[in-house]
């Protein structure tokens, strides 16, 4: 006999996202388990871990309402990774963004201001295919998209991204906290979002132009090299 674990759509939703949410934690828990015993390399480690990273942040926020608390949700069905959640939850960076970041190096704010800039625009487009459309939703995250690459100094001020990102924080400040992106201002966005990015990744400094720049640009150029590598293919 078939048992159904919801009784409507929205109910199929949330036990889909249940599901997500189990797999990200799981995983999350497996990588860091490599990492620590060196299965895996440090630079595939860290762009993995970033992608996990920002699709929890956009699926915990979907499900805040159902699951205010990810680690009572871990208890509840025994999942046992205390790895997975001090990265996801109490950390939010790879473990190695939070050693460069210990060592207090010009290369490391660099590097991790590119890895926050990919967060962001993954996080960004993964809320519109979650349909997040409200006003009161969109808006913190193209904020936090807008202040991520300005902190790069490598991109001017007619970048695509931000001029792209200024004007939808414009039209978006105009409109009320509850209102929705129509079907069509959301693809358009989409559209924006994933064009942006696009830039973004071939405007990163390769290792060829680093060279000038010292240590920082030799360290610089190598996380651009294996940002290009992991995140465009």
């Amino acid at each position: 006999m078939e048992v159904k674990l919801w009784n409507d759509k929205r109910e199929r939703e949330m036990y889909e996202n249940f599901s997500e949410l189990y797999a990200i934690i799981k995983a999350t828990e497996k990588l860091e388990r490599a990492y620590i015993r060196d299965v895996i390399t440090s630079s595939v480690y860290e762009i993995e871990c970033q992608k996990l990273i920002a699709h929890f942040k956009t699926l915990s926020s979907t499900l805040k309402g159902t699951i205010p608390n990810i680690e009572r949700f871990a208890d509840t069905y025994k999942m046992d990774c205390p790895a997975a959640i001090n990265r996801l939850v109490t950390s939010g960076v790879p473990a190695t963004v939070e050693h460069r970041a210990a060592a207090a190096s010009s290369m490391t704010s660099s590097a991790a201001a590119v890895a926050e800039c990919t967060q962001n625009f993954i996080t960004a487009m993964d809320s519109l295919k979650l349909n997040m459309i409200a006003v009161d939703q969109v808006h913190p995250l193209l904020s936090d998209l807008a202040t991520s690459l300005n902190k790069l100094t490598f991109l001017p001020p007619d970048f695509l991204g931000k001029v792209k990102l200024k004007e939808w924080i414009a039209r978006l400040s105009k409109m009320g906290a509850a209102d929705e992106l129509t079907e069509q201002q959301a693809r358009q966005l989409h559209f924006d979002l994933e064009s942006s990015y696009n830039s973004f990744m071939a405007a990163l400094p390769n290792a060829d132009s680093s060279k000038s720049d010292g240590n920082h640009g030799k360290g610089l150029g190598k996380a651009v090299r294996i940002l290009k590598c992991n995140f465009i293919h």
